[in-house]
């Protein structure tokens, strides 16, 4: 047996239960082959083995992120960044440079994106805070939920929305007051009637912002991602990457299917279940219950604290799960968008009904704010939960931040229930949402064990008691994303026969402190057997 790449002298993390200690994994054809001290593995290695000094470095099963948006979330960060901008005048210097920019290339449309909600002001979301900036320049901005954007006048015009539009199904608005558009832009429906006008960046400029984005992530030490907004496009796309050799990331790739999703088109989605190749898969279904808290999209069991009656994004609920008992009898596995209490009540339900919610792996994103009978039944239905605790970066202890302020204190005090669901027995799978919050799993590591700002001990915990150990943080990147997709048995533990994919950092992520973790370097990362990044 030829080894093509071995690490020796290192610390490793199986992640195996009882598993004796090693200092070398052996690799070959992107497979763990074997495990043991240096001198059993160097025993099997030859001339032609890539032998790799790891002294000092922790090996673990590589990271994979849960829940994130690695294609399309690379084509939406471009133009102005506003995501560090905290008030108007910064909002307004970031649009100005953006602005001034586009001139100078020609061009006239300013597009931005990240914008946070704490940073809009007393005007809240209107198109004047951009209009100050810009004039009547075309401009099309998302907020950092990406749910919600905020387009200017010239930009409404050129979409046909000077008046508004027509009304859209569901909790998508293109949101009117007094007779006239505000700008604001709710769920994708809306905001596709603008950027369906803005100038196309073009296939070879798409391609190459996709591509980078993902050496990006390797670099940060992941080796695989849940991507959660495939078409039939992506999985042409992740082909074509593939065959260039330039796919670097294991890709687990869902369909979206919505509300007005025709029944052709979901036939055709479903005739594709079983697409793959070496290193990206299908076999998954992503739906939308409900939307964001703070614009009042999120689907909750009560009116939100503004009197806000919230709605699905499903206009017929029964139809939502009708739509996933299909797919989980043509053998998908479901996920399910839910932020509010009353989206995850709604997407247990309907998993529930398909009689298959264990054996499919059917799972929710998210889950923002729930109710104690629903972490229970949760658990008992073997549903498997998706949660992005960098979310929490929004909130503040004292609830004046607008997430807080919208669902009120004591839906606030439910907020990402992750140690309650472990304790009881649910999968936890851990992500960043990407572009939502940043893909760095070492801050997502961070606010799990944390929550709070790392590096910040004085900022008061959120909801201490759901805070993860350790290891239960590092397993929501390794065992529970590989059980999150049914793959417990080819990755997320470091053994032979199983996948290599490995991420090796220069200190130990169980032993660091929280506070230290985000400065914690990403040595190697290794995907299939193959170096992807090497500081």
């Amino acid at each position: 047996m030829a080894v093509d790449l071995a690490l020796l002298s290192a610390r490793v993390h199986t992640l195996e239960p009882g598993a004796p200690p090693v200092s070398a994994v052996a690799i070959t054809g992107g497979e763990i082959v074997a495990l043991g001290d240096d001198a059993a593995v160097r025993e099997a290695c030859d001339a032609r083995t890539e032998l790799v000094d790891a002294r000092g470095l922790t090996v673990v099963p590589g990271l994979v992120d849960a829940h994130i948006h690695a294609l399309r979330g690379a084509l939406r960060l471009v133009g102005a960044d506003c995501s560090q901008a905290r008030s108007p005048r910064e909002v307004h210097a970031a649009l100005a440079a953006e602005q001034r920019r586009v001139i100078a290339d020609g061009g006239s449309w300013v597009r931005g994106h990240s914008l946070r909600y704490d940073a809009l002001g007393p005007g809240g979301l209107h198109h004047e805070l951009l209009t100050a900036a810009l004039g009547d320049a075309p401009a099309f901005v998302t907020l950092n939920d990406f749910h919600t954007a905020l387009a200017t006048p010239a930009a409404l015009r050129a979409a046909g929305l000077e008046r508004g539009g027509a009304p859209l199904e569901g909790s998508a608005e293109v949101v009117v007051r007094d007779g006239a558009p505000t700008g604001e832009l709710r769920e994708e429906v809306a905001m596709d009637l603008v950027r369906d006008v803005l100038p196309p960046l073009g296939a070879a400029r798409s391609r190459q912002l996709i591509v980078d984005g993902l050496r990006r992530l390797n670099a940060m030490g992941l080796t695989g991602a849940h991507v959660m907004d495939g078409t039939l496009a992506t999985h042409d796309l992740l082909r074509e990457l593939e065959a260039a050799g330039e796919l670097c990331l294991r890709l687990v790739v869902p369909f979206q299917v919505d509300h007005d999703t025709s029944a052709e088109a979901f036939a055709e989605l479903l005739a594709a279940r079983d697409a793959r190749g070496e290193l990206w898969r299908g076999g998954v279904l992503k739906f939308y219950a409900d939307g964001v808290v703070e614009t009042g999209t999120a689907w909750l069991e009560e009116p939100d604290a503004h009197g806000r009656v919230t709605e699905p994004l499903w206009p017929d609920p029964a139809r939502y799960a009708e739509t996933v008992a299909r797919g989980s009898a043509a053998g998908f596995q479901c996920a399910t968008h839910a932020i509010g209490d009353r989206a995850v009540r709604a997407a247990a339900e309907a998993y529930v009904a398909t009689g298959a919610a264990r054996e499919r792996r059917h799972r929710i994103e998210h889950l923002e704010t729930m109710a104690d009978e629903q972490v229970a039944r949760i658990a008992a239905a073997g549903i498997v939960t998706s949660m992005q605790a960098i979310h929490q970066q929004w909130s503040l202890p004292d609830g004046s931040d607008p997430w807080s302020q919208a669902l009120g204190p004591q839906r606030a005090e439910r907020a990402f229930r992750m140690g309650d669901l472990r304790r009881a027995g649910a999968p936890v799978a851990l992500g960043s949402d990407w572009p939502v919050a940043s893909a760095d799993p070492r801050l997502g590591l961070a606010w799990a064990r944390l929550r709070r700002p790392p590096g910040d001990p004085a900022f008061a915990q959120l909801q201490p008691a759901q805070c993860l150990s350790a290891r239960e943080a590092l397993e929501g990147y390794t065992t529970q994303a590989a059980w999150a997709v049914g793959e417990e048995a080819l990755s997320g533990r470091i053994a032979p026969g199983l996948r290599a994919d490995l991420t090796a950092f220069a200190g130990d992520p169980l032993e660091l402190g929280g506070d230290d973790l985000p400065a914690l370097p990403v040595a190697l990362t290794v995907v299939g057997g193959r170096v992807v990044h090497r500081a």
